[in-house]
């Protein structure tokens, strides 16, 4: 009976878990899904019809800097880094929070002039993006196979812009460009935080990187978009869509937080390919953006590219952990082994002392 009740706990210990892990998972797809859209609505010209993406830009990291002091600061429910100081945080920060807000900008500029299901087909090359610049920047090893993956990530990409209906020159231009930067911040960070034992969890990023990217994204606020504004008098700023769309957008931090720290990383970036799809649907069947079938046919292959990108780096991670295992498992024979022999010394050598004794 003892066994019968402790295995009915282990299995529904078991199963809470994974339903805890899909709940996780559910969460974050339908935040980063909802941020998506929500810009989308926002910016898009045939929409809510509010084109200033360093605006709406400036409107989440205000926000975003507020509620991260709150949370770090004032409730104290985050701890701040204890090895930050103001020499590391103007020689690393400050660059990562540049390559931010650039990416933000960007990105968030890419959806005035392409679809929702065009831009997620383009984001698929973000994998490119990073290994290439790990490799230039010597943080990835290259690997003629794992280039031939990117090469054909990178084919799918170009079959799905050749049969994209909306083709926008400089809307790809600013998606590619955003896609650039935010490699590049990615590695930033493993070269100037993570090398140095630093790491930083989303809040954290948050409270230290956003007020970096407001000030940034003042310079062309102020230049682009503000004299636009000036000559707006019939906008009034819309409280609830704004503050409610940052809410969302600081949600989804929190969100790949949680996910992270109870899953891995691994599946945010399965969940990540799931979500893409089901904004592919979407876009199509709701905002009716038209998808045809050599976008499919492009992303399909640069979609199966990626999976198995995915399913390569989850086998290498396994191969490096197997090996850890290993090496830890020879040191504490080894040890075994030590100890031994000193014990059979010992022993040997107990006789003659006595030997000795007993001759005095």
């Amino acid at each position: 009976m003892a066994k019968g009740g402790s295995s009915a706990t282990a299995n529904s210990g078991v199963l809470q878990r994974i339903v805890l892990s899909y709940t996780y998972v559910a969460v974050w797809i339908f935040l980063s899904f909802s941020v998506i859209i929500f810009n989308k609505y926002i910016l898009d010209r045939g929409m809510y019809n509010w084109p200033y993406p360093v605006s709406l830009t400036m409107i989440h990291m205000a926000f975003s800097s507020g509620l991260a002091f709150l949370l770090v600061r004032g409730l104290k429910l985050v701890e701040p880094c204890a090895a930050m100081t103001k020499d590391l945080y103007f020689r690393s920060i400050v660059p990562i929070g540049l390559l931010f807000s650039l990416s933000l900008w960007f990105s968030n500029s890419a959806y005035i002039y392409l679809s929702v299901s065009f831009i997620q087909m383009l984001k698929a090359l973000m994998p490119v993006a990073v290994y290439s610049l790990g490799v230039l920047f010597k943080k990835d090893v290259f690997n003629s196979s794992t280039m031939a993956n990117m090469v054909m990530i990178s084919i799918g990409v170009a079959i799905a812009a050749y049969g994209e209906a909306r083709f926008n020159v400089w809307g790809v231009t600013l998606q590619l460009a955003a896609v650039c930067v935010e490699a590049l911040r990615l590695v930033l960070i493993q070269i100037l935080l993570n090398s140095r034992g630093i790491s930083l969890n989303p809040i954290t990023t948050l409270y230290y990187v956003a007020p970096a990217c407001f000030v940034f994204l003042s310079v062309p606020w102020y230049l682009i978009e503000w004299p636009k504004l000036l000559v707006m008098s019939s906008f009034h700023f819309d409280f609830f869509t704004f503050g409610l769309n940052s809410m969302v957008a600081f949600l989804l931090n929190i969100a790949v937080f949680v996910l992270v720290g109870k899953t891995s990383a691994l599946t945010m970036n399965v969940a990540g390919v799931v979500k893409d799809w089901l904004l592919i649907a979407f876009s199509w069947s709701v905002i009716l953006d038209r998808v045809t079938f050599i976008n499919l046919f492009g992303y399909g292959i640069a979609f199966v590219a990626v999976c198995y990108y995915n399913y390569a780096k989850l086998q290498t991670m396994k191969a490096k952990e197997q090996q850890k295992s290993q090496k830890v498992s020879e040191d504490e024979e080894n040890l075994r082994l030590l100890d031994s022999k000193l014990e059979r010394l010992d022993e040997s050598s107990s006789p003659s002392h006595k030997s000795d004794a007993q001759t005095h």
